[in-house]
């Protein structure tokens, strides 16, 4: 029997945190640290030198060797480079040594990640310096020390500097309003995020059979199963052994790491789950999401297991999203999201919900933007995950409030009992919430939230909450410019709440956003309706979203110009990659296993024939008269994706790539997929090459 884990006692055990740094520093050395990271300026050489060396004997104190400056590039995934302690001493010996200078700044290559044409192959220097907001820990043996990635020339090459830019914009805009009501007191409002984050666990050595899987984390091809979901019964069901396991390694690495998991259970999808976080800033929700996803991927192939978290790994089933939970909090302890027991009368609330409401419905564009993958394309519209045209839910009792608010029709729910009763004596009543939940929608509001659930399992939860802080805050800086001019400030946030409203109430729908109708529903309200990335790309660069990231001080206009090139080079690359991979199982794999069959089928009746048996209408005869014009169209079709890819590689925008695989390759992918999918479900398991779906989703 496993020993328990003392939950407690290993949490945060591998995290230098704050306390930590309190007691191994002099009172004046941490206090100094501590004046200097809430003024700015540049933090004293003795000041880092004492901090790099607490640093340092902690991380040995744990077993550490190395160091890294660790640092989320435009790659959406976490980059490292590793040096030891190691020093030369007296007479050749070996000392450890950490410097300031080397917490502070290091200089990885900059050439070689995606910067969008803002650094050249020549133009090689780009710098990493500490982000003191989030805590250094240790992995594999290693500090990691978190830091920014920026260029010689001085341009953001990562994700975590907008978002640390947007949660300052979004605190001091939000103070602005706080202080219209009176609450003084607040110094800091933070944005708050909890990511859930759904995956697949499939038996490694039957995924290590197929190529797709291990090149692209999805499958190319495959044939419906006898059983996908339909019974629900994968749903919240028991954990299987190996699941189990897995969960459990997971939970205590995580919980060393500081991340708060909190919620594990099986999702919809056979061989689907997820695991929920309890909610913190959103740059340290950053942080422990990418950790998160790296610790599955590893202790998956510990337990003989593959994590996926692609956003569509198989067709049919489920995808995989991260739902992003985002709300803003006080450093005195308040929830602004939270409606409180009379919605109508919190004003406060009902300000931050229209300014929420504005902001979403004015960005749609960017919303569907913060999302945008190839992989994430597969997924969205199904299966539980919302369609691409970006709307709110914010259920009937508060749609409700602010039609009365506004003059406006409501939906007649007023005066529905709070109380839910169970009709049994010994089950105790319940508490209604405000709102349902709304699986479809893409932006709901779920109690004291939003929840965000276009975003993709694989994605960085950075540049969605970049996106999310910062049109709010400039949502909330026009509210409290228009409040701060009034002589009646309480009549005048009654104006901005019912004003607003009014205006970008179209944005909200709380019906079921998988309707055919939806869709045309949306266009007569002037909802974007963006079906693939390229659609939605070229918003990025509007006149309007350069001149709102300028205003807001977060991206300049050569920034953004540079992330949506790496977009769009990012998804054609992606769906290239897919490409080749079923040009190369379809030339090399499946054709060669279906003529086999054919063959042997074709042999068998050569072998009726002799023995004087008539096959005319034998089985092997229909069989194979099916099978022939499948495998010479599998054929045909392989090599007009071939000259699809060729003719998309030739092309020297990224752009022009992007359409070009949106327009012709993906379709001639769909051709080949069908083709090859009709043919697994005739050809012999035994000539079958790759393991089948029922092998993948039924096989932990």
């Amino acid at each position: 029997m496993e020993e328990p884990v003392n939950i407690p006692e290993i949490f945060g055990s591998l995290v230098f945190t704050d306390s930590e740094m309190k007691s191994r520093l002099p009172e004046a050395v941490y206090d100094s640290l501590k004046k200097t990271l809430s003024e700015g300026g540049e933090i004293e050489k003795d000041v880092a030198n004492a901090v790099a060396g607490a640093l340092k004997d902690w991380a040995i104190s744990k077993g550490a060797t190395h160091y890294t400056h660790w640092f989320q590039p435009l790659t959406g995934i976490t980059a490292e480079k590793h040096d030891s302690f190691i020093a030369v001493g007296p007479k050749g010996t070996a000392v450890t040594e950490f410097s300031g200078k080397a917490l502070i700044k290091g200089e990885p290559d900059a050439s070689s990640f995606p910067s969008g044409g803002l650094r050249a192959t020549f133009e090689a220097r780009g710098y990493t310096s500490w982000d003191p907001t989030s805590c250094a820990f240790i992995k594999d043996n290693c500090l990691c020390i978190p830091t920014v990635f920026r260029s010689h020339s001085g341009e953001m090459l990562d994700m975590k500097t907008p978002l640390l830019r947007s949660m300052d914009l979004i605190n001091k805009e939000a103070l602005r309003i706080l202080k219209l009501f009176g609450m003084t007191d607040v110094t800091r409002v933070v944005p708050t995020v909890g990511p859930e984050q759904e995956y697949f666990l499939v038996d490694r050595k039957a995924a290590e059979k197929r190529r797709d899987l291990m090149l692209t984390g999805r499958t190319l091809f495959g044939a419906k199963p006898p059983k996908g979901q339909e019974l629900a019964d994968h749903y919240f069901g028991s954990l299987r052994p190996r699941v189990k396991e897995f969960m459990r390694d997971l939970n205590s690495e995580l919980w060393k790491l500081g991340v708060y998991a909190k919620t594990e259970h099986n999702e919809a999808a056979p061989a689907q789950h997820e695991l929920a976080p309890i909610y913190v800033a959103a740059n340290i929700a950053a942080d422990h999401n990418q950790l998160t996803m790296e610790k599955m991927k590893i202790i998956a192939e510990d337990h003989g297991l593959l994590c996926l978290l692609h956003e569509k790994p198989f067709e049919g089933v489920n995808g995989s999203g991260k739902h992003n939970n985002w709300s803003l909090e006080t450093d005195t302890g308040l929830n602004l999201l939270r409606p409180g027991k009379d919605p109508a009368s919190n004003k406060l609330f009902l300000l931050i919900l229209v300014a929420v409401i504005s902001s979403v419905h004015k960005h749609q564009d960017l919303l569907r933007i913060a999302v945008a993958s190839a992989s994430n394309d597969n997924r969205l519209g199904g299966n539980e995950a919302p369609p691409a045209i970006v709307s709110m839910f914010i259920g009937s009792d508060l749609e409700d409030v602010l039609n009365t608010m506004a003059g406006m029709a409501s939906s007649n729910t007023k005066g529905a009992s709070r109380k839910l009763e169970s009709g049994v004596k010994s089950l105790p009543d319940i508490n209604r919430d405000t709102t349902d939940r709304n699986r479809t929608s893409p932006f709901a509001f779920t109690g004291n939230k939003f929840e965000f659930r276009m975003l993709g399992s694989s994605h960085s939860v950075a540049e969605t909450n970049v996106i999310i802080n910062t049109i709010v805050a400039d949502e909330l800086r026009s509210y409290a410019e228009f409040i701060e001019k009034a002589e009646d400030k309480a009549a005048a946030i009654d104006a901005v709440i019912v004003s607003n409203y009014k205006l970008h109430s179209p944005v909200i729908f709380n019906g079921n956003n998988y309707s055919p109708n939806w869709s045309e529903e949306a266009k007569k309200r002037g909802l974007l309706n963006l079906p693939t990335t390229p659609d939605a790309l070229p918003y990025l660069v509007s006149n309007e979203n350069i001149e709102l990231f300028a205003r807001n001080k977060i991206y300049s206009s050569a920034e953004l110009l540079s992330r949506v090139e790496v977009l769009f080079d990012k998804y054609a690359k992606e769906v290239l990659i897919e490409a080749n991979t079923m040009i190369e199982m379809s030339s090399r794999q499946i054709l060669p296993a279906v003529l086999k069959y054919q063959n042997m089928l074709v042999d068998t009746l050569k072998a009726r024939s002799e023995l004087g048996l008539r096959y005319g209408s034998s089985a092997e005869k229909l069989l194979a008269d099916r099978m022939d014009p499948l495998s010479t169209e599998l054929l045909f079709l392989t090599d007009e994706l071939k000259a699809a890819v060729s003719a998309c590689s030739v092309l020297s925008s990224s752009r022009e790539k992007a359409n070009a695989c949106r327009d012709n390759v993906i379709p001639k992918m769909a051709e080949l997929r069908k083709v090859c999918d009709s043919l697994e479900e005739i050809t012999g398991s035994e000539y079958w090459p790759i393991p089948t779906y029922a092998d993948l989703l039924y096989g932990v």
